[in-house]
C-alpha cells in the first residue's frame, strides 16, 4: 500500500532490547517479496504482532496472506485476511504488546510520510494509549486546516444557508453563534472566542461527534489553541494543541501522547446543540454565523463533505466496539456527569420527547427532537418534568421555560444545562462499553 514511503527505512538502528524484531521487520520494509518472505521467519514469536499488523498497512498486497499465517500461528486467532481485520482484534488483545524499538520503527515510518509527523510519534515519547493502535487518516499535518479566529456573518446577511442546513449552535454568556456543518465539516476544528470564552469546537466527521470546549484550564496561562494531527485512534480524530504538541483525544478533551501527558490537564466540555438553521435562527435572531469566507478553498454546498461517509452503514477505519444494540453509525445523544455516563438513542426522541433520568450522581432532564437531532440536556431536582408547550415544561404546578443555557421556573428557580453531546454509537460504545 505504502511500499514508497517504507522503502526508505533501510538501515535504521534498533535497539539492543527486541533488535531482531525490529531488523526483521526493517528487512521487510526494505526488501522485495522474496526478501520480505524470509524475514517473516524471524518474526514467528509473540513480541512481533503489533509490528506485523502494522506491516499489513504499510506493505503491499502480495505479502498478505503470508503475513496473516504467521500472525494466526503465533496467537491462534484469525479474524479475517485483512490490516482493517486484524486492527480491531489488537485493540480487544492487550496482551500482545509491542516490541521495544516499535515507537522508533513508526517515527521513521510516518516521517516518510510528512516529516511533521515526527512532532507527535517519536521514540520514547510519553503515552497513554498503545502507539500501535494510532492509524494515518490519509492526510498530512494540518492537511485538514483548523479555522482561526473564522470570519463571521449575522443572521440576516447569511444568505448561503438554507434554512434545513445542520449547525451546531452555542450560547456564551449572552452571546449565540452558529457554526454551519457545510463548513466544519471541511475543518473539523474552529478555534474562536464566544461571549469572550476562548473555545474549540472539535468535530469527529468520523465518530459523528461534535464537541465544543472550553480553551482555558486552570494552571495554564494561555488557552489551548488546536489543529489536526491527521492521525487517528479508534476511527476518532487526534487532534494537538500548539504550545506542546502533544496529541489529545478528541472524545474525551485528555491529552494522549506528548508532553501533557500525566500532567492532570482535561478540557472542559460546554453545551452544544445540533439543530437547524431555521429553529436557530428563529430562537437566536442576534446569532452570528460562521461565513464563507475562511480563506481556503472548499466546495461548502450542502452534504458535499464527506457524503458517502455519511451515507454508509460502515466505518472507515479500525475500532472495536461489542455491543450491538445499535448499528455501528445508528446516532445517539451521550451525557458524561459525575459518577456515570448514559447514551441514547436518537430515536427515542421522535416527535420530540421529555426523558427524566438519572445519569450518575445527578438527575437529569432531556428534550428532543429526533427530526433535527436537536437534543438539549438540564439538570434537575427531584421533580419530574413534562411539556408543557413551545419551549416550556411544567413539574405539574409550575412552567418552566426553556433558554439555551438553562431552564427557567419560580421564583428565580434555575437549572443549569448540561454539556451532552450526538455521537455514532460505535464511538460511544467503544469508549464507554455498557453504558446505555
Amino acid at each position: 500500500m505504502l511500499l514508497s514511503a517504507a522503502s526508505a527505512l533501510v538501515a535504521a538502528p534498533a535497539r539492543a532490547d527486541g533488535a531482531a524484531i525490529d531488523r526483521a521487520l526493517r528487512r521487510m520494509l526494505a526488501g522485495d517479496l522474496d526478501a520480505q518472505r524470509d524475514a517473516l521467519a524471524d518474526l514467528a514469536n509473540p513480541g512481533a504482532v503489533p509490528g506485523l499488523i502494522a506491516m499489513l498497512f504499510w506493505l503491499e498486497e502480495p505479502i498478505y496472506p503470508a503475513i496473516g499465517a504467521v500472525l494466526t500461528k503465533i496467537t491462534g486467532a484469525s479474524p479475517g485476511p485483512a490490516w482493517f481485520d486484524w486492527m480491531v482484534w489488537q485493540q480487544d488483545h492487550p496482551e500482545f504488546p509491542a516490541h521495544p524499538g516499535f515507537d522508533r520503527l513508526l517515527e521513521d515510518l510516518y516521517v516518510g510520510l510528512d516529516p511533521q509527523f515526527a512532532r507527535f510519534v517519536r521514540a520514547g515519547i510519553a503515552h497513554t494509549i498503545r502507539l500501535e493502535e494510532i492509524t494515518w487518516g490519509g492526510v498530512k499535518v494540518d492537511g485538514i486546516p483548523a479555522l482561526d479566529d473564522p470570519a463571521l456573518l449575522t443572521a440576516d446577511t447569511a444568505d448561503y444557508l438554507n434554512p434545513d442546513d445542520v449547525v451546531f449552535g452555542a450560547v456564551i454568556n449572552g452571546q449565540a453563534r452558529a457554526w454551519p456543518m457545510r463548513i466544519i465539516a471541511w475543518h473539523e476544528m474552529v478555534n474562536d472566542r464566544l461571549g469572550e470564552v476562548p473555545l474549540s469546537l472539535a468535530y469527529c466527521t468520523l465518530c459523528g461527534a461534535a464537541i465544543l470546549y472550553d480553551g482555558r484550564v486552570p494552571g495554564r496561562d494561555q488557552p489551548f489553541r488546536f489543529g489536526s494531527s491527521g492521525l487517528l485512534f479508534r476511527s476518532n480524530k487526534l487532534m494537538y494543541d500548539r504550545q506542546t504538541d502533544s496529541l489529545w483525544n478528541q472524545f474525551t478533551g485528555r491529552p494522549v501522547v506528548g508532553a501533557l501527558v500525566g500532567s492532570g490537564v482535561e478540557l472542559t466540555p460546554l453545551a452544544l446543540v445540533t439543530t437547524s438553521w431555521q429553529a436557530w435562527k428563529a430562537s437566536h435572531p442576534h446569532t452570528t454565523v460562521l461565513s464563507l469566507a475562511t480563506g481556503v478553498s472548499r466546495d461548502y454546498g450542502p452534504g458535499v463533505a464527506y457524503r458517502r461517509y455519511f451515507a454508509s452503514p460502515d466505518i472507515a477505519f479500525p475500532a472495536a466496539f461489542s455491543d450491538r444494540r445499535q448499528a455501528a453509525k445508528d446516532k445517539v445523544f451521550g451525557l458524561r456527569l459525575p459518577g456515570g455516563v448514559k447514551a441514547y438513542p436518537l430515536d427515542r426522541f421522535a416527535g420530540g420527547a421529555v426523558i427524566n433520568d438519572r445519569v450518575g450522581l445527578q438527575n437529569v432532564v432531556l428534550i428532543g427532537d429526533a427530526a433535527r437531532e436537536d437534543i438539549r440536556a438540564f439538570a434537575r431536582d427531584a421533580e419530574e418534568l413534562s411539556a408543557a408547550g413551545p419551549g416550556q415544561l411544567t413539574d405539574g404546578t409550575h412552567i418552566w421555560q426553556i433558554d439555551e443555557t438553562a431552564l427557567r421556573g419560580p421564583q428565580g428557580r434555575t437549572l443549569p444545562r448540561l454539556p451532552g453531546h450526538i455521537a455514532y454509537w460505535f464511538a460511544w460504545a467503544g469508549y464507554f462499553p455498557d453504558q446505555y
